[in-house]
């Protein structure tokens, strides 16, 4: 077992199935105090089963779950050092946002003095210093929001979970709420577990990511290992604008192999436990990371480069997106930052080149 001051959580082999159906299968990890941790993957794939699983919400078929050092697999919430942020705002509509923020604190039968000072702390910590007296329906989703985390926060529990907590908000004011979620993690120094389907948000606030689909814990790292170098063909195409190529390795050697796409052949950089010759194997290149090669004079030294033609470009603003036809009809993305004339004189139809450098492609093996 992990160090229970250095360990917040540490799930070992657990597991949950309702009837024939696995929703989570065998799950193990730790996270460490202190930390913001994301529970991140598509619709379905057991994150929010994992959380109420951490929260005591449900009980697991299989495995346990240790909150600093302490096997609380069959304790129910109210016996774990946790609380809940639920998507829904799950506010008392009688209530005024004081009395919604103090209501834990009474059930434990706190002097009223001292509710009233950890209430306005609280209430100016998550920014709504002053709004005591308001009701919920005189309230922004985004401070409703806040009500809701203000009367988590308030408890002075060692681990919040979070279930979705932005996906009501606009896009705007979800970019802005994960920026308070991160101050606010960083101000009271408690482990948050939060679970979102949005990349960016998870991104946003993250120290480490765990991707979570089809029940598995498919792999968990820093928010730019999970970005930069994802280990799993899953994950890059799942997170962030990654193109995926298949092909068959034609030739390998102690830092490259080649990889041959049927069209062309392209050296990608060699993973410590390599594939054999002849085998099946993806790789994934950021689409910010590619580039449009219009010139037959291109130096290509250290670089990779394939035939290919332009579909189409998509002016998004701070960013243009070329999306590209290769030999094999697969399509990529290209995506660079806006710039005057650069590429607007290239013509949908056009037969032109897509490249990158040869280390930044990701070798994923099938």
């Amino acid at each position: 077992m992990s160090n229970p001051i250095e360990t917040a959580v540490e799930v070992v082999n657990l597991g949950k199935k309702y009837g024939t159906v696995n929703a989570l299968n065998s799950v193990s990890f730790s996270i460490k105090s202190g930390q913001y941790y994301t529970l991140l993957g598509p619709s379905g794939g057991g994150k929010t089963t994992l959380l109420r699983l951490i929260g005591g919400f449900i009980r697991p078929s299989a495995g346990q779950i240790f909150l600093h050092g302490q096997d609380v697999s069959h304790l129910p919430p109210n016996k774990r050092p946790t609380s809940m942020v639920f998507q829904s705002y799950a506010l008392f509509p009688h209530m005024n946002v004081e009395k919604n923020v103090a209501y834990g604190l009474k059930l434990r039968k706190m002097p009223r003095a001292e509710i009233s000072d950890k209430v306005n702390w609280i209430l100016s910590l998550v920014g709504l210093e002053g709004y005591n007296a308001r009701k919920p329906h005189e309230l922004s989703g985004g401070q409703q929001q806040r009500v809701q985390l203000a009367r988590s926060l308030v408890l002075d529990v060692d681990i919040l979970l979070l279930d979705e907590p932005l996906a009501a908000l606009d896009a705007k004011l979800r970019k802005d709420m994960c920026i308070e979620l991160k101050r606010i993690q960083e101000k009271v120094g408690i482990t948050f577990i939060h679970v979102t389907h949005n990349q960016e948000e998870a991104l946003t606030v993250a120290d480490r990511i765990a991707i979570i689909a089809d029940g598995d814990l498919v792999e968990h790292g820093t928010a730019r290992d999970i970005y930069e170098t994802p280990q799993t063909r899953f994950t890059a195409g799942f997170i962030g604008d990654n193109n995926l190529l298949d092909g068959k390795v034609s030739k390998i050697n102690e830092t490259y192999l080649t990889v041959d796409l049927g069209y062309a052949k392209v050296n990608i950089p060699a993973l410590s436990s390599m594939p054999t010759l002849g085998e099946a194997v993806s790789f994934s290149i950021r689409s910010e990371l590619l580039s449009l090669i219009e010139s037959d004079d291109f130096n290509g030294d250290g670089w990779q480069i394939i035939p290919a033609t332009l579909l189409e470009t998509i002016y998004l603003g701070l960013t243009t997106s070329y999306l590209v036809r290769l030999a094999d009809n697969s399509e990529v993305v290209v995506r660079k930052i806006s710039s005057g004339e650069k590429h607007s004189k290239i013509e949908a139809g056009q037969n032109i080149k897509v490249g990158w450098q040869t280390d930044h492609a990701r070798l994923h093996v099938n």
